[in-house]
């Protein structure tokens, strides 16, 4: 071997070795140091990263999440691509690639126009009384295309065992009911879009401008009467305001002009006795609306019940127009591509087929021990909190701690698979798939009626980066796409993994004691486990962070709602103090010294460091002004910030002071779990 062939040999090993040299997961590039960790960690940890990650064009937020959502899409179009192309394979295979196809299909899909929904306005035509209306009303459902109210098949909260329908409110477009009654110069520039958008999608039907102007002005009045009718957001927090059980003659004793029985019937739910209804009041008020308002206006309103519903799926000029009304409700700049939009619905409609592609081809089986490790850890350490409580007396301690050890794990994917039996997949039919599969879907909802509670089912997919708690199952459950970093990553350290997701595991069991989930027992039952005493020293300590968060401002005049975000904010108190307990007892966390330090960073730093990167996030303002009045989740800067203020471990890993912005005197440091 010439010394030219050594040189480059070993060239070669170093460059091998460079690239394969391990991540920095804790990486001091991402952080601006120039900032005290005391007055702003978030900053601290997250700024250079943010200065350098621009919203882009066809997202309204950029962040930890979005990565891994971005991740999770590229995987779903690769999963769909090879699927279109290998229909010998199998059902599943043909199902889910003849769906991507259509969806796909643009010059199809063009040439259709709106002819996918003509079919359903002829039938809107025809109605012409109150009970023509409901009906209609009944048979849209079944098509799942609900309107007016919601309707679903749930689990009984005071008696988990069975399955109810259930009546809640609904009816609006707008994402929240201070859209049409708030006067801020917010508020009436999006009421104003909504009115123009709602003219041009009636234009786009063939309605004359001046008649698509009326509808749109008959849309608004009917859509902002049902909104005075709907309960605030926070009071929906509260599961014994909206827990209203009572019989179908009872409901109908209440709402004479409707006939629940019959509709009842007509959803394909005969001989139910017994109902849930959200919200009584709301019910009354649509009662009267319905008799008040001429069928004239309520033709007008389905008709645009059916356009909405549909738009997404019709030709460019529905989807385009559909997106205006986007950008000034978030601010997003470009559509978000074709076939993100159309994987991501796949992923919802038929997620069990998708799903068995993602986890075959991106789980790994190891990765489900390591998180069933990680969580049994973390169920350590919320028992040793719960015992150590002082403001809890030993009886509801016990009932706490049955509870917390009856929490199930749903880790991955399901233990069975739906098969969506009964649903078409054609591959020149976009919109027919869509109703297809949620047909199916409904149909699916209904026949839970008679049957055993299933809890085995999930409320989300396995491409899905979230995580979840269930009161009604008491169970957590986390997704295969959520199990990677920066929440998770096998080659990082402890202090990494449990400061990303091992506080997101101790924040979903948290959820089970938070100010809602608190007020179910270890079944699930919507059910008083709590002394009074107990209940008002909890109420009194979450009350102060509920009043801590009320103090934060986003966006000029606007205020984090300390009320919506509460369970959630208690949530992350709860969670990263018991992750960090439960760091404490790995070898990384007991170590100390010059050798345990990573990158200049202890490991108790890392661990604060790694559940601040979790949460960096750029947003656009638009997007921000909404999340504050819909979202439970409080903003991402004080996700990191307001929990930290309160971890006396935090204090000491970076040195905060009295005069640091962040800083509470120890008394005044709020613990709850």
């Amino acid at each position: 071997m010439t010394k030219r062939v050594v040189f480059l040999f070993a060239v070669a090993i170093a460059i091998g070795f460079l690239a394969a040299s391990p991540p920095k997961f804790i990486d001091p590039q991402n952080m601006d140091l120039s900032v005290k960790p005391g007055d702003n960690f978030y900053q601290y940890a997250n700024g250079n990263w943010l200065r350098k990650n621009a919203v882009p064009a066809s997202k309204t937020s950029w962040g930890s999440f979005n990565e891994l959502r971005e991740k999770s899409l590229d995987a779903m179009k690769s999963l769909l691509e090879d699927a279109t192309k290998t229909a010998t394979k199998g059902r599943l295979y043909q199902m889910v690639g003849d769906y991507y196809m259509s969806g796909m299909d643009s010059i199809t899909i063009e040439k259709r126009g709106f002819d996918p929904i003509k079919a359903d306005l002829a039938r809107v035509d025809k109605v012409n009384n109150k009970a023509t209306f409901f009906d209609e009303l009944a048979y849209q459902r079944t098509q799942s295309n609900g309107m007016l109210f919601g309707f679903g098949v749930v689990t009984d909260r005071k008696n988990v065992n069975k399955y109810l329908p259930q009546f809640s409110q609904g009816g609006t477009t707008l994402p929240d009911r201070d859209y049409y009654l708030k006067n801020d110069a917010r508020s009436q520039k999006i009421r104003n879009a909504y009115l123009d958008n709602l003219t041009q999608l009636f234009t786009l039907i063939g309605e004359e401008p001046t008649q698509a102007s009326q509808d749109a002005e008959i849309i608004m009045r009917v859509e902002t009467a049902l909104a005075k009718a709907q309960m605030p957001r926070v009071d929906m927090r509260d599961p014994y305001k909206t827990y209203n059980k009572m019989t179908v003659a009872s409901f109908r004793q209440q709402t004479p002009g409707i006939n629940w029985s019959d509709q009842l019937t007509k959803y394909g739910a005969k001989g139910q006795d017994t109902v849930l209804v959200q919200s009584p009041a709301f019910f009354r008020s649509l009662d009267s609306l319905v008799s008040i308002t001429p069928i004239e206006d309520w033709r007008t309103y389905m008709r645009w019940n059916i356009i909405k519903g549909a738009a997404p799926y019709l030709s460019d000029a529905f989807v385009k127009q559909n997106f205006a009304f986007s950008k000034v409700l978030s601010g997003q700049k470009e559509q978000t591509p074709r076939w993100q939009r159309v994987s991501m619905l796949i992923d919802g409609t038929l997620s069990d087929l998708l799903g068995q592609l993602y986890v075959e081809k991106y789980f790994k089986p190891e990765a489900k021990q390591r998180m069933l490790a990680l969580v049994n850890n973390l169920e350590a350490s919320f028992q040793e909190h719960i015992k150590n409580l002082d403001w809890m007396s030993e009886g509801t301690k016990k009932k706490a701690l049955a509870k917390l050890l009856a929490f199930k794990r749903k880790i991955g994917y399901p233990d069975k698979w739906k098969s969506y039996e009964g649903v078409t997949i054609d591959r020149n039919d976009f919109y027919g798939n869509v109703k297809s599969a949620s047909k199916w879907s409904y149909n699916q909802m209904i026949s839970r009626l008679g049957k055993p509670v299933d809890r085995t089912e999930w409320g989300m997919t396995p491409p899905t980066v979230n995580a979840q708690y269930s009161p009604v199952n008491n169970d957590i459950s986390f997704p295969a796409a959520i199990l990677q970093f920066p929440f998770f990553d096998f080659n990082a350290d402890d202090a990494v993994n449990y400061g990303g997701i091992g506080a997101v595991i101790g924040h979903e069991m948290t959820h089970g004691f938070d100010d809602s989930g608190r007020q179910y027992d270890a079944d699930g039952t919507l059910r008083d486990w709590w002394t009074k005493d107990d209940a008002t020293k909890f109420k009194e300590r979450a009350d102060k962070v509920r009043d801590q968060f009320f103090g934060f401002k986003v966006l000029d005049s606007i205020k984090v709602n300390g009320q919506l975000t509460l369970g959630e904010n208690l949530a992350d108190l709860g969670g990263l103090a018991i992750a960090y307990d439960a760091f404490k007892k790995t070898p990384q966390g007991k170590s100390s010294g010059k050798k345990s330090l990573i990158d200049g960073f202890t490991p108790d730093q890392r661990f604060f460091l790694s559940w601040a990167q979790v949460w960096r996030s750029n947003q656009l303002p638009e997007s921000t002004a909404q999340r504050i009045l819909t979202d439970p989740h409080a903003p991402d800067i004080y996700r990191v910030n307001g929990p930290l203020s309160n971890i006396d471990a935090w204090y000491q890993a970076f040195n905060i002071q009295a005069g640091d912005k962040l800083f509470k005197p120890k008394d005044q440091r709020i613990r709850v779990w």
